[in-house]
């Protein structure tokens, strides 16, 4: 397992200010940005080829979210861009993104510090089943970045007075590398967990290294659990998400159980702009969550 030097999830509310609590306007329309202190930043990743960072926010007001979900975020003079959310949707004074370095946005958000102020809007989209997922084990498989939008769900349910609601959980987290895996900090505290096993896995082999090796889509075939009483969840690459569901699904689990999340060519968060519409579905609006039986009625460009 791993160390980190900060846990993030030590954050709470007692630990925003009332100064920071007066920022921005306290209007209700959800299309008006709310302006957000970064309290923190935190770097996840350490290796040369990834860059991702996770930024505690603590909003001029609320926001309340469900897993899944996302928010409009827009640095001031630059743009905006959809992050999901990554941090536990019971703690709505502060809340968490977990964003990489990939563009122009995110470039310049990432050469923020803590005091500096962005701007909000939401929460938009739909979120996991996790009513329906009751009564049944959960195999989660994230992918890189794709452990962020998981996150919420995975402290939702691991709280005490919903986790006796849920059967066993799997979880098996890829990343590129040892210097690539997320939350770290989390890892030990998950796997403590009645009833949950958490294994890594690494694209290809390293000193030191005795955990799994290969991609999921590979392993998952040697992973034991209940085939006929699981819900899959998945998030990661779209080449990896292919490969697995696929995979699940040769295994026995019907496409109403294997859930995933899209978030590609998201742009206004509203359905208006059209960018992300896949046949007749806006990702924005009726996703980002989908189940594998959704997608196979949607045009195969997602």
């Amino acid at each position: 397992m791993f160390e980190a030097e900060r846990n993030p999830n030590n954050y709470n509310a007692s630990s925003v200010t009332t100064e920071t609590k007066d920022l921005g306007c306290a209007c209700l329309n959800p299309y008006i940005p709310i302006k957000t202190k970064i309290l923190d930043i935190i770097q996840e990743t350490t290796s040369d080829s990834q860059d991702v960072k996770t930024f505690i926010l603590s909003p001029a007001k609320p926001i309340s979210f469900e897993p899944g979900q996302f928010v409009e975020l827009t640095v001031s003079g630059v743009g905006e861009a959809p992050f999901g959310f990554a941090s536990s949707p019971i703690v709505e004074d502060t809340i968490q993104l977990c964003i990489k370095r990939t563009g122009y946005v995110t470039d310049n958000l990432h050469r923020l510090r803590p005091g500096d102020i962005v701007y909000l809007r939401g929460p938009y989209g739909n979120s996991f089943p996790i009513k329906e997922m009751e009564g049944h084990d959960i195999f989660y498989v994230a992918g890189g970045l794709g452990l962020a939008p998981l996150r919420p769900m995975i402290e939702l349910i691991f709280l005490p007075e919903n986790r006796q609601k849920y059967g066993n959980i799997k979880m098996l987290l890829a990343a590129r590398s040892t210097k690539d895996f997320l939350f770290k900090y989390d890892y030990e505290r998950w796997s403590n967990y009645p009833d949950t096993d958490l294994l890594l896995t690494i694209d290809n082999p390293e000193p030191e290294w005795d955990g799994l090796v290969g991609f999921p889509n590979n392993l998952v075939h040697d992973i034991s659990f209940d085939i006929q009483n699981t819900y899959a969840v998945l998030c990661g690459p779209p080449v990896m998400i292919k490969a697995l569901s696929d995979a699940f699904v040769k295994m026995g689990i019907p496409k109403n159980r294997i859930y995933t999340t899209l978030e590609m060519r998201m742009t206004c968060g509203i359905g208006k702009c059209g960018k992300c519409n896949i046949g007749h579905k806006y990702v924005c609006v009726d996703g980002p969550v989908f189940s594998m039986e959704e997608l196979d009625n949607m045009p195969g460009e997602y």
